[in-house]
Formats: structure tokens, sequence, C-alpha cells
């Protein structure tokens, strides 16, 4: 379900249309989470970590307003919910996009999840499966500890969708961290909405 936003009355009205025409509307940003609690909770009860911080990241989306609003040709609208579009890994080092449901319970989320990432990983096509804009884009590269990140996209294409990236886990001091990238198109958020977002996921994170 989703409801149109009043432009006449949205404090952002003004923000939106200065932004709305970019060729590049969006802004990101990269910081360092602690992940410690996520990553030992996830190794003791046998748990994905990957699934155990890509479900806090999409619950924390799901709190920020500003993380489920998208725009429709000259509307925005806003989502009761968003769900999860995220990259997928494949034994031949390549990936594919994947659709994942949103639920708030984990184990649910975790049911669901498993059987459509192993469809991904068996398929040879790169869009095995098709959403639409009510997503979080999310990506993984374990691999790097990035300090800085950005997107390939089209940018002659209408996009208002949020990309999320994380990044390799390293241990230090007794403590688990990674590098996190959040991108958001500016004429739906500033800094504040994104610092909303990084503190709730710390916070999940931490718990």
């Amino acid at each position: 379900m989703r409801s149109k936003i009043d432009l006449d009355s949205w404090p952002r009205k003004a923000h939106y249309d200065f932004f709305k025409s970019f060729t590049e509307p969006f802004f990101g940003v990269t910081v360092v989470v602690d992940c410690t609690q996520t990553y030992e909770e996830a190794k003791a009860e046998g748990h994905s970590f990957y699934l155990s911080y890509l479900h806090k990241a999409l619950v924390a989306a799901n709190e920020i307003e500003a993380f489920r609003l998208r725009i429709h040709e000259d509307s925005v609208w806003l989502y009761d919910h968003i769900h999860a579009a995220p990259t997928v890994d494949r034994p031949d080092h390549t990936f594919g996009y994947g659709y994942l449901d949103y639920h708030a319970d984990f184990a649910d989320f975790v049911h669901e999840a498993l059987p459509r990432i192993e469809e991904v990983r068996r398929s040879k096509s790169l869009l095995p499966s098709a959403s639409g804009d009510n997503v979080i884009h999310f990506s993984s590269v374990p691999w790097i500890r990035f300090t800085g990140l950005s997107h390939a996209r089209p940018l002659t294409f209408p996009d208002s969708i949020p990309k999320i990236t994380f990044g390799k886990m390293e241990k230090r001091a007794g403590s688990y961290t990674m590098p996190l990238s959040v991108h958001v198109h500016h004429g739906l958020a500033d800094g504040y909405q994104v610092g909303q977002y990084i503190d709730r996921y710390q916070t999940l994170l931490s718990t």
C-alpha cells in the first residue's frame, strides 16, 4: 500500500522541486558501524551473519519515513513497507539481483529469504526476479574495507530508490566493524534523515 504526498503542504516541497531536475540527484555518505553483537549472536545461534545484518538494515529503513518515499513521474508517494532488492553472490564469482520480502520478525524473513537466494544463485540471469520501486537496493562487497563508494546507474533513468552497501568486516581491539555506504535522492532526504537511519541501524546491530 502507498499514499500520495500532498506536495503543497509538504515541508520538503522546495527541496524536492530543486533537486528533482538534477542529472545526479543522489548524495551519499560512508561510515563505519560496529557489528560485534550481531556477528557474535549469529555465530552462537547458527544464523547467517549476512541475513542478520541485512534484516536489521531493512528494519531500520522501514522505520525512517524518508526511506519509504518514492517519486513517480511528478508525484511523491509514501509506501507502508519496503522490501529488499539485494545482490546475491554466485559460486562463479558473478552475482544476480534478488528480491526479499520485508518481515519484522527475523525468523519469518529468513524462512522466505533462503530459498529465494538459492534460486538466484542457481540462475544465470542477472535479473532473475523483478520488483517495483518499493525496495531498497542493497549490495555487499565483503572483500573491501572501503572508505567511499559510487554506484553505476543510468543517470537519465528516473530513480529514487535508496542504495545501501556493506563492506568488509574486520576485528579490531576485540570489536567487529564494517563500512556502510548510504545513498539517497536529495529531493527526498537530507543528512538529517540519513543520520537517523545510521543511528537506528547501529542501535539494532548492537541489540
